[in-house]
């Protein structure tokens, strides 16, 4: 008994909408894209001090209204902000660290565990290495702090 297949294609609309192949990169585009991050790389040290204020107010608030799921979240998304801006702001090591801290963050159920005594020495250690200028982990100083604090992370989630 054999059953015959049909094959049904339907139209690829998405390539249309995008504009055709999906093939090119617009190498004037990136071009373009990384002259205006250049152009406000003048800027960098100033916004970056501006999140690290948001850091330091998420702990003041921690401080003041006690370690609580709404303050513990304001501190995640702080530090998961500088994970992201951390590279793009010249800093690599700030990605590195306030990766860290998010990683024992990350998870809302147990979020609430994480030991203040980390999470003070991650935002320490990050306001450290933005003061002395340290950007990556090539510097030993970065890089021992980078490497002890994944270390107590990783013992304090297993």
């Amino acid at each position: 008994m054999s059953n015959p297949a049909q094959v049904i294609r339907p139209p690829n609309t998405l390539r249309m909408k995008v504009g055709g192949s999906f093939g090119g990169i617009d190498a004037g585009a990136i071009a373009k894209a990384e002259q205006a991050l250049q152009a406000m790389s003048s800027q960098f040290g100033q916004w970056l001090q501006d999140e690290l204020e948001k850091l330091d107010g998420a702990r003041a608030g921690i401080r003041d209204s006690g370690y609580n799921t709404a303050t513990a979240e304001v501190l995640y998304f702080r530090a998961h902000d500088l994970k992201g801006l951390g590279s793009t702001y010249q800093y690599p090591l700030v990605t590195r660290l306030a990766g860290s801290l998010c990683k024992m963050m990350d998870d809302p159920a147990k979020r609430m565990a994480a030991p203040m005594v980390l999470i003070d020495a991650h935002i320490d250690a990050i306001k450290a290495v933005v003061r002395d200028e340290i950007k990556t982990d090539d510097h030993p100083t970065g890089k021992m702090l980078a490497e002890t604090l994944e270390a107590r992370v990783t013992e304090h989630l297993n």
